[in-house]
């Protein structure tokens, strides 16, 4: 992998990583357009995802000072719920990792199939426009909320299924506000991106010396992009138009059916 190949795959990652149209689903198919790129798979798909966490990490801060602060404090209840909340959404999305990791991560050799789920994605975050309308808003996330959002996090592996577009477009279907339900899937993506972090430690010895650098530049040009998409993202949930999103999801997937 060249070293402007690794920055425009990391660009692509910090944009697509917040922005509900399938990081992962935009590294596959754009690794195929790359007639030189060896395939990389999950390793460098994590270390990208490291580079987008920090984004998180710095972004929202001040919400993770409080969260680290409250079993420590008194008068953080609100916090604290939080984070009972964030470990129940965490544990269907670890065993749905676990379980299913050697399946799901063998999609991402299977470019037709990120396209297909491009597909799915676009649906789901119209559905979720048109439904999240109806039902209103509320600011309290229970813990079936958590649960299931969960269980849509872990299937977000499955490249081409947005991890922040399911994961927000199920809190907005079942009533919860826009920014509510974007705080609430960033943070829960923290402990999951470190967790599978973690998982695939064990083949950092793989990485030729070499081409550690690359691989850094790629995650810092995530983490810079991965800021911007994350405003961004914001911005565009407060006016509810996750049907742009949709139909970009559609025009990629169709597009790469019909001619890639």
């Amino acid at each position: 992998m060249t070293f402007i190949e690794a920055l425009l795959l990391g660009l692509l990652q910090g944009l697509t990583e917040f922005l509900p149209v399938s990081s992962s689903g935009h590294l596959v198919l754009a690794q195929h357009f790359l007639d030189s790129f060896e395939q990389p798979g999950v390793l460098f798909d994590v270390i990208l995802h490291l580079g987008t966490i920090g984004a998180v990490l710095v972004y929202f801060r001040a919400d993770i000072g409080r969260l680290l602060a409250a079993p420590f404090q008194a008068d953080a209840r609100e916090d604290r719920r939080m984070l009972i909340l964030i470990v129940i959404g965490s544990v269907p999305t670890a065993v749905i990792g676990l379980l299913g990791n050697t399946f799901l991560t063998s999609l991402f050799d299977r470019p037709a199939v990120a396209a297909c789920m491009l597909l799915i994605t676009g649906a789901i975050l119209l559905g979720a426009e048109k439904l999240g309308q109806r039902v209103g808003n509320r600011p309290a996330i229970s813990s079936v909320d958590a649960f299931l959002t969960g269980i849509a996090q872990g299937l977000a592996i499955i490249p081409g299924i947005s991890r922040s577009g399911s994961t927000i477009a199920l809190l907005l279907i079942r009533g919860i506000d826009a920014e509510t339900a974007a705080r609430f899937s960033f943070l829960l993506s923290i402990p999951a991106v470190l967790g599978a972090s973690l998982l695939e430690a064990r083949h950092l010895g793989d990485i030729p010396s070499d081409i550690i650098p690359t691989y850094l530049a790629g995650a810092g040009i995530a983490f810079f992009s991965g800021l911007c998409a994350i405003r961004l993202l914001l911005s565009i949930l407060r006016k509810r138009r996750l049907s742009w999103f949709a139909f970009y999801c559609w025009i990629v997937g169709g597009l790469f059916l019909l001619f890639g």
